[in-house]
């Protein structure tokens, strides 16, 4: 039977809409990592600012307060080599190697959002023949009664008092109420998070049933 390998990818982005970290990993259908990529993006992370909301309450994850501190994360993550510069050229070649060896499928939590920065950013998505949105297939297989009356019985709701189906939410409900906040840094983000949630929906869902409209 030929084996089939999804590529999940994440970005963190700049306040000019492009990528300024790139992170992916190609996994099988029974969740094993085969592949993992995380790089900052040449010329644009370090000489743009990161994404950050100027309105946002300073206790907010993407206030300006906070900026100083998420930049330094990533200053760590070059220092201790959990991170490299990189141009979109070089994760155009990795891309390339990724599709000649697995054809994977790709995905992401909110694919246009995704494939739209990678765009602006020289980031070729396109040539991967198959592709579909991981949020999309999360909320339609797994908000229900049950994911609903979680929701309130943890707090994760939205400002309106809907459900939560933020990424971190849905790995929570999958994994346990123990896994640490998301950290919004790419690489961790689609490894951590985003691929347990793919990983349950595999376990339920056929290959078609995820690809179908």
């Amino acid at each position: 039977m030929k084996k089939h390998f999804y590529l999940i990818v994440d970005t963190e982005t700049t306040m000019k809409q492009t990528v300024a970290d790139f992170g992916a990993v190609v996994i099988d259908r029974q969740g094993n990592i085969v592949e993992q990529f995380g790089v900052l993006l040449d010329g644009h992370f370090g000489t743009l600012d990161l994404f950050h909301d100027k309105l946002a309450p300073a206790d907010s994850f993407w206030s300006t307060m906070k900026l100083h501190r998420r930049k330094k994360n990533y200053d760590d993550k070059l220092a201790n080599g959990q991170r490299s510069i990189c141009s979109p050229q070089l994760v155009n070649l990795w891309l390339t190697r990724i599709k000649a060896q697995y054809n994977p499928i790709v995905t992401a939590y909110n694919i246009a959002f995704d494939w739209g920065k990678c765009n602006n950013t020289q980031i070729d998505l396109g040539i991967f023949e198959n592709r579909f949105c991981l949020m999309q297939k999360a909320k339609a297989h797994f908000i229900n009664e049950k994911y609903i009356s979680w929701c309130h019985e943890t707090n994760r709701l939205t400002p309106t008092g809907r459900p939560s189906a933020t990424a971190d939410t849905m790995a929570k409900y999958i994994l346990g109420n123990d896994l640490p906040a998301e950290p919004h840094t790419a690489l961790e983000d689609a490894r951590d998070y985003e691929a347990p949630i793919l990983t349950a929906l595999l376990s339920q869902l056929s290959r078609k049933k995820l690809l179908a409209l």
